[in-house]
């Protein structure tokens, strides 16, 4: 069983839960997942299969859709409502209007500095960040450029002020009383890296009342989206039909941008051993993809001249051949 499912990643499942439990699900040990969810965060997880594992890499680095609710006015230290309250700070809020809110994320766009938060997986030393904040240890984390390509405000209430939460008691680090917050549901479109999270708390910064992630929602990574995702569940019941196929997405179209070409059968030993291909050796292929010819570096979706996929391969035109960039060998 070779391919991608995308999964969508239940509320309170970390995304090595979801691994764990396809392997009970699909009973094979071979599956890897594309980038992880916080455990409160919701969508779009897409999980490799079999020889599809060896595609990891490739789409961890595709950019992702996020859909956010930001809540403005407090701000806590895992920068989402699952941490510690810092600070509550209502009357900041009073003199916001919607327009500052929308031109000050609009701010937020292009290639930005992000630090990421104390509470995530990154390693320092050896160890995880988050481990050493829950030991209560805060470390130099230096700043990484992420790219923000959109950033599109779906949503204000009209209400000027929501009521979410009780007001904040700095000595117990707790809220009491009735406190009042903005929220601001947001779509954001960003490269591989970018922490929601953080972008809630920067915004909050730059607004001076603070802010936090409230709820988020993955709804898109390449080319999966979240009206193509399957829960847990749903996956458990197309197994028990055998109706799997029908959802697991073949290694080969998710390369479909890179053209196809085919190998002659004298070409099959050099391809089933993983060598480099001389042009002899390609037969069948599609002179417009391929612009009349093979352009020089240029990858190539390589079958064999059985139809099966065998491999991406770039192009080397000084030394005219083509060589294996990641091999997914047919079992």
């Amino acid at each position: 069983m070779d391919g991608v499912l995308n999964v969508y990643k239940e509320a309170g499942y970390t995304s090595h839960d979801v691994v764990a439990s396809l392997r009970k699900i699909l009973n094979m040990k071979k599956i890897g997942h594309t980038g992880t969810l916080d455990p409160d965060a919701v969508g779009v997880l897409p999980v490799c299969l079999g020889n599809a594992t060896r595609l990891c890499d490739l789409l961890t680095d595709e950019k992702k859709e996020y859909i956010a609710v930001m809540r403005l006015g407090i701000s806590t230290d895992t920068q989402d409502m699952s941490g510690r309250i810092l600070s509550d700070n209502t009357e900041a809020l009073r003199s916001l209007t919607d327009k500052e809110i929308k031109d000050t994320i609009s701010r937020f766009t292009g290639e930005i500095e992000q630090i990421p938060p104390m509470y995530s997986a990154l390693k320092v030393g050896g160890k995880k960040l988050y481990e050493l904040a829950r030991e209560g240890v805060e470390v130099e984390r230096k700043a990484r450029k992420i790219t923000i390509e959109e950033i599109e405000v779906l949503d204000i209430p009209d209400e000027e002020l929501v009521s979410l939460h009780n007001s904040f008691d700095e000595k117990t680090g707790r809220i009491n009383e009735l406190g009042l917050h903005k929220v601001v549901k947001m779509r954001v479109v960003c490269s591989k890296g970018t922490y929601i999270r953080t972008l809630c708390h920067d915004i909050g910064n730059a607004l001076k009342c603070g802010g936090c992630m409230q709820h988020l929602e993955r709804s898109k990574v390449g080319r999966f989206g979240v009206e193509d995702a399957y829960t847990l569940d749903e996956i458990r019941t197309l197994k028990e039909e055998d109706g799997l196929s029908n959802i697991i997405v073949p290694v080969d179209i998710i390369l479909d941008k890179y053209p196809p070409v085919h190998v002659k059968n004298e070409g099959m030993k050099l391809l089933r051993n993983g060598n480099k291909l001389p042009p002899e050796l390609i037969g069948e292929y599609d002179p417009e993809r391929s612009n009349g010819g093979f352009k020089p570096g240029a990858v190539y979706r390589i079958y064999g001249d059985d139809g099966s996929f065998y491999g991406i391969f770039d192009y080397h035109s000084v030394r005219k051949c083509f060589s294996p960039v990641k091999m997914f060998m047919p079992e």
